[in-house]
């Protein structure tokens, strides 16, 4: 068997472009108290489940918590979550960073389950063990501790970490995290997608700032525009032009939740020409405004 340090090393030189920030990880035993609708968060969410039973779901799928079971819900996942009676689980809460602004399950923004193993209920202990106190204190509802503010105390915790803790704590994030890759990079789709619109959805994400038109990124694919959007709908579920806002606006909620730059500045940042057309389109993606969310992830609620 791999020692630890030759696993974190082998991990790190295959997934250098990427960086995970743990916030939460906790073990927790709760009721049908945990029953929240419409939960959209700029981070990870993994859980392992070891007793009672619950559900979650969005718009496309129904997912049953079971125990002897591991449960994804990537970053900027539209989410529902219940427990009718009783539910036991380990969870982790991370932030993903890469270098190149690609998240690894950019694609794939879906529930995702897998059967857990004996080495993943370890991992999650020595998680804990080695990030005690790193639970959530104030509430589990997701709508009241998701605020900037706790984000920034998670952090320095993250900071103060020993070197050895740090790279540990990074080892066992991605073996958790590579339990889902296969299942995230595969599609629904009937065929794999080709290299030209993979190479134009980097292309996207690496340029969300810029002016991206259809006809330009026809252009680059070397395709007419119609054909262009068709092929691309076909391969990724959304016109071109529906999934570059969309990228811009889970930008745009990653910003306005880890940084304190102007509103002005991220919507610049991500492409908007024009605050009101920024407005607009954050709204229509998320069901507020920019302001009411940076004010959401702001305000400090305890209950």
């Amino acid at each position: 068997m791999f020692s630890l340090q030759k696993t974190v090393s082998i991990l790190i030189m295959r997934t250098f472009k990427h960086s995970l920030s743990l916030l939460h990880v906790d073990h927790v035993k709760l009721d049908k108290r945990w029953n929240f609708k419409n939960i959209i968060s700029p981070y990870y969410r993994i859980y392992y489940i070891h007793d009672g039973e619950g559900w979650l779901w969005d718009t496309k799928s129904k997912v049953y918590l079971e125990p002897g079971f591991l449960y994804m819900i990537p970053s900027f996942t539209l989410c529902n979550m219940k427990c009718d009676n009783h539910l036991a689980q380990y969870f982790v809460q991370f932030f993903e960073d890469s270098t190149n602004g690609l998240s690894l399950f950019a694609n794939n923004r879906s529930l995702i389950k897998e059967k857990a193993t004996e080495w993943d209920i370890e991992n999650f202990k020595r998680l804990l063990a080695i990030n005690p106190s790193r639970g959530i204190k104030r509430s589990n509802n997701p709508k009241i501790y998701e605020k900037s503010i706790y984000y920034r105390e998670y952090q320095q915790l993250n900071n103060a970490q020993s070197q050895s803790e740090y790279f540990e704590t990074q080892g066992i994030l991605f073996q958790l995290l590579s339990k889902f890759i296969p299942l995230g990079n595969s599609h629904d789709n009937k065929s794999i997608v080709p290299s030209k619109i993979m190479e134009t959805v980097n292309y996207i994400h690496l340029n969300l700032n810029k002016n991206l038109t259809v006809g330009l990124l026809a252009k680059e694919a070397g395709y007419h525009p119609d054909y262009f959007s068709r092929v691309f709908e076909r391969y990724t579920g959304d016109r071109p032009i529906a999934y570059i806002n969309e990228k811009r606006i889970e930008r745009a909620q990653y910003l306005i939740t880890t940084t304190v730059k102007s509103l002005e500045e991220i919507a610049s940042e991500t492409g908007f020409d024009g605050m009101a057309y920024f407005f607009r389109t954050f709204r229509r993606f998320t069901g507020i405004t920019p302001t009411k969310y940076r004010l959401q992830t702001k305000v400090d609620i305890i209950i």
